[in-house]
This record gives structure tokens, sequence and C-alpha cells, in this order.
């Protein structure tokens, strides 16, 4: 069992809201659902009612124990270290022309003759 998926549950179990927990987990709401529904599927049980309000069923309740423990005891999630600055540099396209004023014929161009 993925401990994201538990980390992801045990949010939800807190906020019993899902817009919230996914805000709170900064992923999109159908990433949530879908985390759920797997996690659901793997215990074999509904974990989650959804009618209505949102609350745990009681299998969730006695899963949120186990789940708790788990992610208490996994380290903690590695943020992304950010990108280096500076762009890519590109490779030049042509003889480096210069820009085309409006009007004007471009640069290096002949004239078409009839």
């Amino acid at each position: 069992m993925k401990i994201s998926l538990l980390r992801r549950f045990v949010v939800l179990a807190e906020e019993l809201h899902f817009p919230r927990a996914a805000e709170k987990l900064g992923i999109p709401l159908a990433s949530l659902y879908t985390s759920i529904d797997k996690l659901e599927a793997e215990v074999g049980h509904p974990l989650v009612h959804r009618e209505g309000q949102t609350r745990l069923t009681h299998v969730g309740e006695l899963f949120l124990v186990e789940a708790e423990a788990e992610v208490a005891a996994a380290p903690a999630p590695v943020k992304n270290a950010p990108a280096p600055a500076g762009g890519k540099a590109k490779a030049s396209k042509g003889k480096g022309r210069t820009p085309a004023v409006k009007g004007q014929p471009k640069p290096y161009k002949k004239r078409q003759g009839r």
C-alpha cells in the first residue's frame, strides 16, 4: 500500500470535505477521488460515505488508526528541488537577420523581378 494514498486518506479524514482536502494536499480534486477509490479497492471495503455529508464508514474509522500509525512512521515527503536559474541555450537559425520593419523589404532579400 502506497504511503501517498494513506497520507491522502488521513488528510481527507481530518477535513471530511473532498475539495478542502485536495486544496490542503495541493492536488486536483479528481486525483483525490481516484486515490480514495484505489485505496478502497485495495482494502476491499468502502472507507468513505460520499452521499450528502462526507463521513467515514466503520471500516474507514478502523483503517484510519492504522493509516495514521503508518504515516507517522514513514519519512517526510521529499520536496522537489527548484530548477536551476537560467534558460536553455538556443541554436542560431540562419544568418542572424535583423528584425523586419513594416513596409521595408527584408534585409538580404532580392526583389523579385518581373
